[in-house]
């Protein structure tokens, strides 16, 4: 039997390094626009933006928001962005061309029930946003002119919900985008964990299980990430109660059609924010996140070490490589040089 030897010579050359966000609100958003350019957001309707990789901070506060949590965010532009309010009964997307100066409201409902959990875009004007369900079909709202106006996908093209079946809003990244069409939502709360699937830019949705442990209101897929539309990656748990006995990894090599769990190791109790990065241009490094701290993979997933015990809540790369996570009492953190002087080996015992 095969068993995991794994050992990292030089592990301060790629550990978190810390940037000063200018508050001190929780960021569980981010949008990653290029390798200098970030927009992150979170409590207290905050929002922060940096156009020289996190040298200097820019934070600032939509005052129409109120104490509303900003769950996701997406960037256009330097200049354009939009924030997404999470909160129980109320969904608001506020869109900002002024570099967050002024802020106008493009969408709002206040109907019960309504609870907003993430944003995706294919290219800057063609866009998603997903809400729990509401009738027992997922909220799926469509944009096509980079988020000045919003309308509601048919439910006739969506499976419908199991029962107590939600999508978590912990890093905004429970709905992915990748290529001009492919669109994924992953899925907890209910007996099993779900991956929703739309090929059609999101006009219709297929579903299918996944082996991600689910089961109560906390548990399931928190976080997806792709490296193309074959290869993705889905991780959670459960956020109340973390158990590095359960399946809280799952691979797709498919498009999402199948789904083959990872076996549960010490480091992956429960991960919030999951992103490819690069490993030598292999493709295959894997950095997820959660609050029991950091852990990476440089096999596509397959096995996973412990980085850090540094609590965070998102991830995401830059092209260049760069991995940028967000967390809780304003902590903004980069890392680079995953692969300098790690090595994973296979032996037999």
């Amino acid at each position: 039997m095969l068993t995991l030897s794994m050992t990292i010579a030089s592990v301060a050359q790629a550990q978190w390094g810390s940037q000063n966000s200018g508050t001190d609100a929780s960021f569980r958003g981010m949008s990653v626009v290029d390798d200098h350019t970030v927009w992150i957001s979170g409590t207290k309707a905050t929002f922060a933006w940096t156009d020289d990789a996190g040298r200097n901070w820019h934070p600032g506060h939509v005052a129409a928001a109120g104490s509303f949590d900003f769950r996701a965010v997406h960037a256009v532009s330097l200049d354009t962005a939009l924030l997404m309010v999470s909160a129980q009964d109320t969904a608001l997307i506020y869109r900002t061309t002024d570099r967050g100066a002024t802020w106008t409201l493009q969408y709002q409902n206040e109907s019960k029930g309504a609870f907003l959990d993430g944003m995706a875009f294919f290219d800057s004007r063609h866009g998603l946003a997903v809400g729990d369900p509401l009738n027992g079909r997922f909220l799926i709202l469509e944009t096509k002119d980079g988020g000045a106006h919003w309308r509601r996908i048919p439910d006739a093209g969506l499976p419908p919900a199991l029962v107590g079946e939600g999508a978590f809003a912990a890093s905004g990244t429970s709905l992915i985008t990748c290529g001009p069409k492919d669109a994924w939502l992953g899925t907890g709360g209910a007996a099993t964990s779900r991956v929703f699937h739309s090929s059609d830019a999101g006009t219709t949705w297929s579903v299918v299980e996944t082996p991600i442990r689910a089961g109560v209101a906390a548990a399931g897929i928190f976080s997806l990430a792709c490296r193309d539309t074959h290869h993705l990656i889905a991780v959670g748990g459960n956020y109340s109660k973390p158990d590095a006995s359960a399946v809280t990894i799952a691979r797709s090599d498919d498009g999402g059609a199948t789904w083959t769990a990872v076996a549960p190791q010490a480091s992956t109790g429960f991960l919030s924010g999951v992103a490819y990065v690069d490993s030598r241009a292999t493709g295959k490094g894997l950095i997820a996140v959660g609050t029991e701290g950091t852990s990476f993979s440089l096999d596509s997933g397959t096995t996973w070490a412990r980085l850090d015990s540094v609590s965070l809540n998102v991830i995401m790369s830059a092209s260049n490589g760069a991995a940028w996570a967000a967390g809780g009492h304003g902590k903004v953190t980069t890392l680079t040089g995953l692969h300098t002087g790690v090595k994973i080996e296979k032996r037999l015992p």
